[in-house]
């Protein structure tokens, strides 16, 4: 059965764009969770645009599934995340200024940062992912250096422009997924995926759990979080018994 972890960050967005005390990430968590939710995710910017310290904070302590912060690999968040102490860390590349992540760590060009990094929040006992894009490279790398989980990235897939380019990019994960646990690491999968695209990802067998915010969050501002996160998860579920 795969899980689902729901990325509350856009909440908090609306929040900070006129400064109020709402709408509060932390409810939201609370809400997504009564839907059905397996798990929270957040991402805890340097530049703090949404997500801020005492959100993290709060979330750990109310959070009763399985809490993964996101966050990049520098000092000053391990220290955060030594303190907030999740669940799981899911180490993402962030540059200063773009609209959403943008891509996915080039193991083989940027392990060697990662590795001490990796290390240090293990030493803790949290478990740590490494988003990736969808290679075999990628994921023999992540395991070699130690990874627990890797999350694979759906944007290629989910922004492909025909039919065959989405079918390239959804054999390119099925294909990372698989190896992915041959290798024993754990498979998770996000970004940019929604109530339509999410169906064929689903499908995947070696896939564990979907880290999903913007397209619940939108729908969650028609219809309410709760429902939202519920019919999400129904669509995977429905999907991965095919």
């Amino acid at each position: 059965m795969s899980r689902l972890s729901v990325n509350i960050d856009h909440i908090a967005t609306l929040r900070q764009l006129r400064g109020t005390k709402y709408p509060d990430p932390v409810l939201a968590a609370y809400i997504a969770e009564l839907g059905g939710a397996d798990g929270i995710t957040t991402h805890l910017r340097q530049d703090r645009r949404h997500i801020q310290d005492r959100d993290l904070f709060l979330l750990r302590q109310t959070v009763s599934t399985h809490l993964t912060l996101e966050m990049a690999p520098t000092e000053g968040m391990v220290q955060i995340a030594l303190k907030a102490m999740p669940d799981m860390v899911t180490l993402v590349p962030e540059r200063g200024g773009e609209n959403t992540t943008e891509r996915g760590f080039n193991l083989e060009q940027e392990s060697n940062e990662l590795e001490p990094i990796l290390s240090k929040l293990q030493d803790s006992e949290i478990e740590v992912s490494l988003f990736i894009d969808p290679t075999e490279t990628n994921v023999r790398i992540a395991a070699e250096i130690g990874s627990d989980f890797v999350e694979l990235n759906t944007t290629f897939y989910s922004d492909a422009e025909d039919f065959e380019k989405e079918l390239t990019e959804l054999d390119k994960i099925e294909k990372s997924a698989t190896l992915a646990t041959k290798q024993k690491l754990g498979v998770a999968v996000g970004h940019a995926l929604d109530y339509q695209n999410v169906t064929n990802i689903a499908a995947i067998e070696s896939v564990e759990e979907f880290s999903i915010g913007h397209s619940i969050i939108c729908r969650a501002a028609l219809v309410g979080m709760e429902r939202a996160v519920r019919e999400m998860n129904e669509i995977i579920q429905k999907s991965s018994q095919k």
